[in-house]
């Protein structure tokens, strides 16, 4: 069932979110915080020529750690009035290239679940807490890893308005549960991509229906993993993995992102 949101989603004219803005004024820093005698650095980032608070969204990275892509993504967040904050669920340093590294990190970030939503919800509060920002409109966005992060946490029930996962994986070893779900979900996919095959897709549908959750799923045909990344061509062809960037798959995801926001925030 087509739900109301979903149906907005996909209507043919639709509204973006354009804050009323002076000259934009980006402002970026770097923030390091403490977990459990563990150093993290996340990377903020807001336009300080608006006044007043404005909605908060979280950055979960790719499996290659919190590297300038998430941070770029943040500052691009910035740009449309949001305040963003790139988290880090690896630990300072922990920022990779090599595919095996990338897998070790996030092998070790997801061992223990608990302690990964601790991360995430650590990183929550630092962002709800921050003066530009109103604590009760915030979201989150994830890439690949980031992608089935924000997802795990909206079935974990956190209370968030809304998640983003940009070619993400959608396998999970706890399905949503009725009632349980209280963000809104949207879902950008390649189809062509061999890491969500067509079954974990339609596994993940289901899911969602029997949840009653209130989600989108954008498929983009013929589109391969990391779609959004314009390194992934080279990182694809260094390591001889099915990478592929998309440009028009990024900007229409991006801008769909913006209507879903739009949608999401009081």
């Amino acid at each position: 069932m087509l739900s109301t949101f979903r149906s907005a989603v996909l209507a043919v004219l639709v509204s973006f979110f354009i804050p009323v803005v002076g000259q934009a004024a980006i402002h970026s820093e770097t923030i390091d915080y403490e977990i459990d005698g563990q150093v993290y650095q996340g990377y903020l980032s807001y336009d300080d020529s608006i006044s007043g608070k404005r909605p908060g969204v979280l950055v979960v990275h790719e499996w290659w750690g919190h590297n300038a892509y998430a941070r770029k993504r943040a500052e691009m967040l910035a740009s449309l009035g949001y305040t963003a904050f790139a988290l880090d669920m690896y630990g300072k340093g922990k920022v990779t290239e090599h595919p095996d590294q990338a897998k070790q990190f996030m092998q070790a970030a997801l061992a223990d679940m608990s302690a990964a939503e601790n991360r995430f919800k650590n990183a929550l509060d630092i962002l709800r807490n921050h003066p530009t920002v109103n604590p009760a409109n915030v979201a989150g966005i994830g890439y690949c890893f980031g992608g089935g992060t924000v997802l795990h946490m909206a079935r974990a029930g956190f209370d968030l308005a809304g998640v983003v996962s940009f070619h993400g994986s959608l396998a999970t070893d706890t399905p949503a549960q009725p009632g349980k779900v209280k963000a809104k979900i949207m879902v950008f996919n390649g189809a062509a991509d061999p890491f969500v095959p067509a079954e974990a897709v339609n596994t993940f549908k289901q899911e969602m229906e029997s949840a009653n959750a209130d989600y989108a799923f954008i498929d983009y045909p013929g589109v391969m993993h990391s779609f959004t990344s314009k390194d992934a061509d080279k990182l694809g062809k260094l390591h001889n993995l099915p990478l592929l960037y998309d440009a028009h798959a990024d900007k229409d995801s991006w801008q769909k992102m913006q209507v879903f926001f739009n949608s999401i925030f009081d």
